[in-house]
């Protein structure tokens, strides 16, 4: 079958180890099942992989993708799950400590086919095309966890989404929107800003500007580079809520007299949990909200998907489809 696998590790060079081509269709355990995927979404997780970020050597070659929407053995249109855990535990499947998501010890889903765990299928509502619910499992899902899980937030409170055009921060402006939150945008790039607004934030600025007031809420997924402003942005007993550090992990001030003083909180989130996606599903077949896609490709042209996401020109969803 044809997929977009890593080849090879590459840190300095993420599109040189990825290869586009023949590989042997995977069997299927007992309890798992096979997927003829119809659409799948890139995340950066794909291209930290091709740098051996969470993916060792020993683990090659590796079909990538985490998300995918498409066709189970019995007809059934279905989304995939993508985390992949111990099948003996119970709860909270994001607090597992033995998780895995999909293309990290399990092949991932940028390929003709995908075997999964049989409970990680979650039926695809029919007022979503396949490309639209491809592009749930990941971002669209982490980003309903910070918004309506972890931050504890009500309809009328002003949310601050650090960084524009990524497929969390498109997901956060338009389900904060929908959920009746203000939701204001920061961007160091302009175009990014206005297609914000375009999406249904009620206000956008550059990076680090000073606002308005101060927020109920910060949805952080830049880290370092944005990290002092998040704090300063928020009211007392306000809550930050970090999914990512694309701009590194390490703030040069971590801003501990503030945090304790304004008795902030600050919340780690990762992923979702089945139950959730279940849930995000529901939430766009109800309300009309829809994923925002930038970009679709065939699988065959994966290379030019993953060259787009590399760019960081995107603004929602790099989707590959199958025909």
């Amino acid at each position: 079958m044809l997929a977009a696998y890593a080849a090879r590790i590459a840190p300095d060079d993420p599109l040189s180890a990825l290869e586009v081509a023949d590989r042997p269709d995977p069997e299927v355990p007992e309890g798992w099942a096979r997927v003829q995927v119809r659409a799948a979404s890139l995340n950066h997780h794909d291209l930290w992989s091709l740098r051996g970020v969470g993916l060792p050597e020993k683990a090659l070659p590796m079909i990538l993708g985490c998300d995918a929407a498409g066709v189970d053995e019995e007809g059934n249109e279905v989304v995939v799950h993508s985390i992949i855990g111990d099948p003996d535990y119970r709860g909270d499947e994001t607090m597992d400590p033995r998780r895995s998501i999909l293309s990290e010890r399990f092949q991932g889903t940028f390929a003709e086919s995908v075997v999964v765990p049989r409970r990680n299928l979650v039926p695809k509502p029919a007022e979503l095309s396949f490309e639209q619910a491809a592009c749930l499992p990941t971002a669209w899902l982490t980003a309903y966890r910070m918004l309506f899980t972890q931050a504890g937030l009500t309809p009328g409170a002003t949310v601050l989404v650090q960084g524009a055009g990524g497929g969390v921060s498109t997901a956060l402006t338009v389900l904060g929107r929908a959920a009746g939150y203000r939701v204001w945008v920061t961007s160091r790039d302009g175009a990014k800003r206005e297609r914000a607004l375009e999406l249904g934030a009620d206000a956008v600025f550059e990076d680090g500007a000073r606002l308005p007031e101060r927020v109920d809420a910060v949805m952080e997924t830049v880290g370092a580079a944005t990290w002092t402003h998040s704090l300063r942005s928020l009211k007392q007993g306000g809550a930050v809520v970090i999914s990512g550090a694309t701009s590194g992990p390490n703030p040069t001030t971590t801003e501990l007299n503030r945090i304790f003083f304004l008795q902030l909180r600050v919340i780690g989130s990762t992923m979702g949990t089945r139950e959730e996606l279940e849930r995000l599903l529901q939430f766009c077949r109800t309300t009309g909200v829809r994923p925002v896609i930038d970009t679709v490709v065939p699988l065959a042209q994966a290379r030019d998907g993953f060259a787009k996401l590399a760019e960081g020109s995107v603004v929602g969803k790099v989707v590959l489809t199958n025909p």
